[in-house]
């Protein structure tokens, strides 16, 4: 079965938040570009958390 970004980041994501971190590693191990796991987060209208350059509490 073929899984799209935007399930893979809904799978990852928690009560409409994904942290920095886990869009990062989902983006590295399944070679997404960092800009559409964004883009991503965007349209399930999800919070990035826990910024690790701090842009997002």
């Amino acid at each position: 079965m073929i899984i799209t970004l935007i399930e893979r980041v809904k799978k990852i994501s928690k009560d409409g938040k994904i942290t920095c971190g886990k869009a990062l590693k989902l983006a590295a191990e399944k070679n997404f570009s960092t800009r559409n796991v964004g883009k991503a987060a965007n349209e399930l209208k999800l919070k990035i958390t826990s910024c690790s350059l701090g842009c997002f509490k």
